[in-house]
């Protein structure tokens, strides 16, 4: 049977082991400071209706955009993945919470044995218990350290899964809005079209009447036919966004179609955001900075973790040990202290510690990185909103000008008094101011789409979690 060590001794090494548990090794983590702009270069929106991120989506007005969002989240593989992402950080943190409680391990065994003594043969069954109890003192602060890393890691992953919502949303809109466009884009193509083909007929009755020559005939004839390729192409491309739009809202095509068909193929007009916050305030609105900073802050954590690894760690263990073989009655016990010192691993220990000095740089450079990027998106999406606000005035006068023209010398060519090739010039001027008109007004609300995800999507770091809640709805 084991020594029994005395009760004052086993006690002394408790207590000192407890006045050591108060050390905790690596640095107290800090938010860094990272520089950022003071303010905001680029112009932001003004003189326009304010609505507050938390309730944008509702501002479209939209039923059609309400429900791809609703469709959308609630079969979502990309949050279904942060989701599970969040439930096993969750599990990591509480396994790595368990390593500091004690540990009680039982065994119970049984079987048949004997012995012999001289003539004498003795035998019969036999059963054992046994209970193990292991409790590690966390002396230099590993396991305080190792919890603060799991937690800041749970705390990342759920900011993830907000950022998740927020991209979704984005993502979701941004395509509605493609396809909203290029529906509009496909009417002007198939109303020239139709056009085109209606000129063309007269032509070749005005040439068989040897009223026109065959090179106008001709070139009646080519127009129609590359206006009617081009609605084709234009058509096959709102195709395209609506299979992203089916694989994003993980929906039946034709149920979408009903969806779609809902409401009339305009472009939804979202109300302006308010951008009063400064380039600071990104770190409590973007849900992938502040996921950035709490892997920051694990990366920091871990310092002291691999750091405490290279000292001695002490554990209290006991055991106890219920019998019987033979008829008898067997029963031990043990407690006491067991300390673990590292002497020799070939510099492993050191070279984790080095490893997580560098994991840490590596997340600080990611979480400048990100603030970086964060303020780059909003000054680009400020710059492409006040660039198309000033452009959209002079692109409608421009759109109604070429139209008015084309209309005159469509009259005059009808008359007989102009060329079908200076008819032809006037209709492609004419078509071409509509498509930029029309490619600005989608590329407006794209861009204020833009700006929505890079000021964060109204998400909170307080916001609760909810699996699946309509993203039409908050500020996701």
């Amino acid at each position: 049977m084991p020594a029994i060590k005395p009760p004052g001794r086993i006690l002394w090494v408790t207590l000192c082991a407890v006045a050591l548990s108060g050390c905790v090794l690596g640095p107290d983590y800090r938010v860094p400071d990272v520089p950022i702009a003071a303010q905001w270069q680029a112009p932001v929106p003004h003189g326009a209706s304010v609505a507050g991120l938390t309730d944008w989506w509702q501002q479209f007005d939209d039923p059609a955009l309400a429900e791809l969002l609703r469709l959308a989240e609630a079969d979502s593989p990309s949050m279904d993945q942060a989701w599970a992402n969040i439930s096993l950080a969750r599990a990591t943190a509480d396994s790595d919470a368990a390593d500091a409680l004690p540990k009680f391990d039982g065994r119970l065994s049984g079987g048949r044995g004997g012995q012999q003594t001289g003539s004498e043969r003795l035998g019969g069954s036999g059963s054992s218990a046994t209970m193990d109890a292991a409790w590690e003192l966390d002396l230099f602060g590993k396991l305080r350290r190792n919890n603060e890393a799991a937690s800041s890691r749970v705390e990342a992953r759920v900011d993830d899964w907000h950022d998740a919502r927020v991209s979704l949303a984005a993502q979701v809109g941004d395509y509605y809005v493609q396809y909203r466009g290029c529906q509009k884009l496909a009417l002007a193509y198939r109303d020239q079209a139709q056009s085109q083909q209606d000129t063309a007929r007269m032509t070749h009755q005005s040439f068989g009447a040897g009223f026109t020559s065959s090179a106008d005939a001709a070139l009646a004839d080519a127009s129609a036919a590359s206006s009617a390729a081009t609605l084709v192409q234009q058509q096959s491309e709102c195709q395209v966004l609506l299979k992203s739009l089916v694989a994003l809202t993980g929906s039946d095509e034709r149920r979408l179609l009903e969806v779609l068909g809902h409401t009339p193929a305009q472009l939804p007009q979202p109300a302006a955001l308010n951008v009063q916050q400064i380039p600071a305030d990104l770190l409590r609105q973007r849900p992938d900075v502040a996921s950035s900073e709490r892997e920051l802050a694990a990366a920091n954590a871990e310092i002291g973790v691999a750091q405490a690894d290279r000292l001695p760690s002490l554990s209290l263990s006991g055991t106890i040990s219920v019998g019987t073989m033979v008829g008898q009655r067997n029963r031990s016990w043990s407690l006491g202290p067991v300390l673990s010192i590292p002497l020799f691993d070939g510099g492993k220990r050191r070279a984790a510690a080095q490893g997580a000095k560098a994991s840490y740089d590596a997340a600080l450079a990611v979480y400048r990185q990100t603030l970086r990027t964060s303020v780059m998106e909003v000054e680009q999406a400020l710059v492409r909103l006040d660039a198309a606000r000033r452009r959209e005035w002079d692109v409608e006068r421009s759109t109604a000008g070429f139209r008015e023209s084309f209309e005159a010398i469509d009259r005059s060519w009808q008359a007989g008094n102009v060329s079908l090739l200076d008819r032809e010039t006037a209709r492609r001027q004419a078509l071409t101011a509509e498509i930029e008109l029309i490619t600005l007004q989608q590329n407006q609300v794209r861009y204020w789409i833009a700006l929505y995800k890079a000021l964060g999507g109204g998400w909170q770091a307080d916001q609760p979690l909810a699996r699946n809640r309509p993203l039409s709805g908050d500020g996701a």
